[in-house]
């Protein structure tokens, strides 16, 4: 199978795991792929459920999403993905969907507390933004997000009444950040009947960011 043709079946499948997770309904949801030579990118077309996604359904585009190849259209949202790899040239891999837990705190306008899990701060830092709402394609939110992935170093955003958007180095990478604050907002929302949830103690996180630092990861970690 040839490098394109492989990078098309792993969107597909993606795609249908976020439809087999619960995360997306209707036409709900995208995702895309920075190609080796950062001028193409591949996305999933707009208009068709993640469950029937097949390989040869992904499109290919140019960062302002003109069409250079596919036979479906790009989705209205992909100056969202745009804004996410402008902003992290290491970024190759961004998803879009609407994951229960988080969204609906997203919907409530409720940002999610500093991480009470020592895996959250490792996976994912201290900060998951929760950005306002938006009109679609809002230059503001586009503005937004870059900010959030490059100054508050987030690889996460809760989008007020538009899901999760979570990047990262591969296709894998990027569910796994949207499954951890997916798992996360769930036990936040259990636990806010009970008290809510406890943060970490400070020197704990600072061990903790200094593990994440170590591993690679976050703005200390890439530089």
């Amino acid at each position: 199978m040839s490098g394109r043709a492989s990078t098309q079946q792993e969107l597909a499948a993606f795609s249908k795991l976020l439809w087999d997770k619960g995360w997306v309904a209707n036409h709900d949801g995208n995702a895309s792929v920075r190609l080796a030579d950062n001028t193409r990118f591949m996305a999933t077309p707009t208009a068709t459920s993640k469950r029937l996604i097949e390989g040869h359904d992904v499109i290919t585009v140019d960062i302002e999403g003109k069409k250079l190849s596919g036979r479906k259209r790009l989705f209205s949202e992909w100056h969202l993905h745009a804004a996410a790899f402008k902003a992290r040239p290491d970024v190759r891999a961004v998803l879009h969907a609407h994951c229960p837990h988080a969204t609906t705190l997203g919907l409530l306008r409720k940002p999610l507390p500093e991480p009470a899990l020592p895996e959250m701060v490792v996976s994912l830092g201290i900060s998951i933004p929760l950005l306002d709402l938006a009109p679609p394609k809002s230059p503001q939110q586009d503005d937004a997000v870059a900010r959030a992935l490059t100054d508050d170093d987030a690889d996460v955003v809760l989008l007020a009444g538009n899901g999760v958007l979570a990047v990262g180095d591969d296709l894998e990478q990027a569910f796994l950040r949207m499954e951890l604050v997916e798992h996360y907002a769930r036990m936040v929302l259990l636990a806010a009947p009970l008290g809510g949830v406890q943060p970490l103690p400070a020197d704990l996180v600072d061990k903790l960011l200094a593990a994440r630092t170590k591993a690679g990861l976050g703005k200390a970690g890439r530089r």
